[in-house]
């Protein structure tokens, strides 16, 4: 015949199971922002390498078009002379015109090719001088990313193992209680802004509260024959005693999940 679960049996479970995740809550305040951070700067340090990709190509697509004026210099110089040589040659003055125009338009040719290459090298050194701090800005970040990783892995190392004995150790405390209950657990965990769903009486109050609970409420706390919650924030309300004795019991199982 299976053993009967009493009003008592749940309280312990409920509080067992509060217990155990303020522990995870606790590790995992530990880890704090830290891998928020390392995705940060991951995705910051990913840019950077996108910016200077691109800087590296827009600085050779610069280059390229620097030596494209500078052949095109080079072509021009060499239509010139070939115009001077036929210059030379010339039988009247309109035939000396039309060549004197074309050497002028090489000539034109040549100073916007000049211009150009000036205004492509301006744009070369400005790319270089912000390809150099976006390398100092990537070096500076990845080092950063490297000292925040290394925390998060020693702090990984330290109490990865832990929480999850302590998850397991939730989903199975979980399943000692019924649904509803552990609805009403979560739903109260997740309004409370310090994940409390289930406390003990503290001085006459409850845990985390100035509300003082009536002397008769708390005989019928301590009773443990029926779950109360608090009027006031609607937390699931244990005994001083029945608190005590499961973090004690709960304490030799956070010593064992260390280990």
């Amino acid at each position: 015949m299976a053993k009967e679960v009493t009003v008592e049996d749940k309280l312990r479970a409920l509080y067992d199971l509060q217990l155990i995740d303020s522990r995870i809550d606790k590790i995992r305040n530990v880890r704090g922002e830290l891998p928020l951070e390392v995705e940060d700067l991951e995705d910051e340090i990913a840019g950077l390498e996108t910016r200077l990709d691109k800087l590296k190509n827009d600085i050779e697509d610069l280059d390229t078009e620097v030596k494209n004026k500078r052949n095109l210099i080079k072509e021009c110089e060499e239509k010139i002379k070939k115009y001077q040589t036929q210059q030379k040659n010339v039988r009247n003055n309109r035939e000396f015109d039309a060549i004197s125009k074309e050497i002028e338009f090489q000539e034109l040719e040549i100073e916007l090719a000049e211009k150009r290459i000036k205004e492509f090298k301006a744009k070369i050194d400005a790319k270089n001088q912000t390809l150099e701090d976006s390398e100092v800005k990537l070096k500076e970040r990845q080092s950063h990313l490297d000292f925040k990783k290394k925390e998060l892995d020693g702090i990984l190392e330290e109490t990865q193992k832990e929480e999850e004995t302590l998850l397991k150790e939730s989903e199975k405390h979980a399943k000692k209680i019924e649904e509803r209950l552990v609805k009403a657990y979560h739903r109260l965990r997740n309004s409370a802004r310090n994940g409390l769903a289930v406390v003990p009486i503290e001085r006459g109050a409850s845990g985390g509260s100035f509300f003082t609970i009536p002397p008769q409420v708390q005989l019928e706390i301590a009773a443990r024959k029926k779950i109360i919650t608090d009027e006031h924030s609607g937390r699931i309300l244990v005994d001083p005693d029945l608190a005590r004795e499961e973090e004690e019991r709960m304490g030799k199982l956070f010593q064992k999940a260390r280990k």
